[in-house]
């Protein structure tokens, strides 16, 4: 696929909805103990999966739940059913089972890059693992049933995440976003339906689940990705050589200069200055080769990730603090400056 060396394709996301038959959607439970029973039912589908660990939201404290939501492994809205939701999260973090959330199951894998196919075989694996010990709620015309009609059939929404600063800032967004609209899929922020795009990060996926395939899901948006990617190239020249091919650079740069002296960098700062950064790394401004480290370093930096990075909790002032270090020490080095 086009374009991946330069940053555009940042990651893949599958994720599958999933119901158990003859149980009411999670909006219906009252009950705890079915609750409950619905999660022993799930999690022993996997009990011979050792790389996995199952997380009780009513168990695990609120630094170590922030953590999980700012990584993409569990929702905000799975957050809020502390009595009732549960997650299943493997070693590496690539893939998580959300148990109890706006479906009884939402099943995901993440990867880096452009893997749509890789993604679907991983999470169609262990979802063929589940449903070996469970049934799942399945009509033969409607497909897999969902607490959400949006999600009918398939239960399938495949998305990429894209870094897209040139289209942005050339005031092309909104073009794009209507034609994607046209083609069935639809462009949300980095945390998905209701968010903003953080630093230049979009995420497209489908929206049609009812009437189609997996392969035609999977096809459509590797298609649109690959034009997306052309698209951005395109306009990634025109930045690097237009008549305001200077104030792209002082931009990108002054984003370097500040991100590797500041004293103090807040989350949000960091993640605009790494924006341009990465930006500045495409345009061959400044010498990054490797930006997918530029964003696991806004990851990391994260108000309640940076808590592990620094091996201790940190107040907000000390997060601010921390963050300006260690972005700064990281970005010098990924530049190879000294």
């Amino acid at each position: 696929m086009a374009d991946i060396s330069g940053g555009t394709l940042v990651s893949t996301r599958i994720r599958l909805a999933r119901n158990l038959e003859g149980y009411p959607f999670p909006s219906h439970i009252k009950d705890e103990k079915q609750a409950k029973e619905i999660i022993r039912l799930v999690s022993s589908g996997l009990n011979r999966l050792d790389d996995f660990k199952l997380y009780y939201m009513d168990a695990i404290d609120e630094g170590e739940a922030n953590s999980l939501k700012e990584n993409h492994l569990i929702s905000p809205d799975l957050m809020a059913r502390k009595r009732l939701g549960a997650a299943l999260i493997n070693d590496d973090k690539s893939i998580s089972v959300m148990i109890n959330e706006e479906d009884h199951l939402r099943e995901q894998c993440i990867i880096k890059g452009l893997h749509l196919k890789n993604a679907y075989d991983r999470i169609s694996g262990i979802d063929s693992k589940i449903g070996r010990t469970i049934k799942f709620a399945y009509d033969e015309q409607l497909g897999y049933l969902t607490a959400c009609p949006t999600n009918l059939g398939t239960g399938m929404r495949a998305s990429v995440m894209l870094f897209l600063p040139a289209v942005t800032l050339n005031g092309s967004m909104g073009d794009l976003v209507r034609s994607i609209s046209r083609l069935g899929l639809t462009v949300r922020g980095i945390y998905g339906e209701g968010s903003n795009a953080e630093g230049y990060m979009y995420q497209v996926s489908n929206e049609v689940t009812l009437g189609v395939t997996e392969e035609d899901i999977l096809s459509q948006v590797e298609e649109v990705a690959g034009q997306i990617c052309r698209l951005e190239k395109a306009e990634r020249k025109k930045l690097a050589s237009g008549s305001n091919r200077l104030a792209v650079k002082d931009k990108c740069m002054r984003a370097y200069g500040v991100a590797t002296n500041c004293a103090v960098l807040s989350s949000g700062e960091l993640a605009t200055l790494a924006a341009d950064i990465k930006l500045g790394a495409c345009l061959g401004f400044i010498p990054v080769s490797d930006v997918a480290a530029i964003d696991d370093l806004v990851a990391r930096m994260r108000p309640y990730n940076i808590n592990i990075s620094a091996g201790k909790p940190l107040t907000a002032a000390e997060r601010d603090v921390y963050r300006a270090e260690y972005s700064s020490a990281t970005i010098k080095r990924l530049a190879g400056a000294r």
